[in-house]
């Protein structure tokens, strides 16, 4: 079992920063990739960024250049540094783990909202 609690979320003028964090507890240990998906009202949960424990990434090409997913050292926290935001990003962004590469888990969830 894996529980997920994210941090970070707010309200943010366009071409603001935000940080979102996601903290891992249970069995973290297994984890190898972490990630954040959003999901904006009317429309389906997308990915925006994974990273492996490793330090490999993936992201969507609407944050590239914008966004950083990054581990911390204990491999069992993920940031989102997300930086240059648009009205477009405003969604609730949910934290994403992979335990053993077959179980996955979700954190609540918390709300970006970017204004113009």
């Amino acid at each position: 079992q894996v529980q997920l609690v994210e941090s970070g979320g707010g309200l943010v003028q366009a071409g603001g920063s935000l940080r979102l964090s996601c903290v891992a507890s249970g069995t973290f240990l297994g984890i190898n990739t972490m990630g954040w998906y959003r999901q904006a009202p009317g429309k389906q949960r997308e990915l925006v960024a994974i990273i492996t424990r490793g330090g490999n990434t993936n992201y969507a090409d609407s944050v590239k250049g914008r966004f950083t997913a990054s581990r911390g050292n204990a491999k069992n926290t993920v940031y989102l540094q997300m930086n240059s935001l648009k009205p477009e990003d405003t969604a609730v962004y949910y934290c994403n783990a992979l335990l053993f590469e077959q179980y996955e888990y979700w954190g609540q969830g918390t709300q970006v909202t970017v204004s113009s």
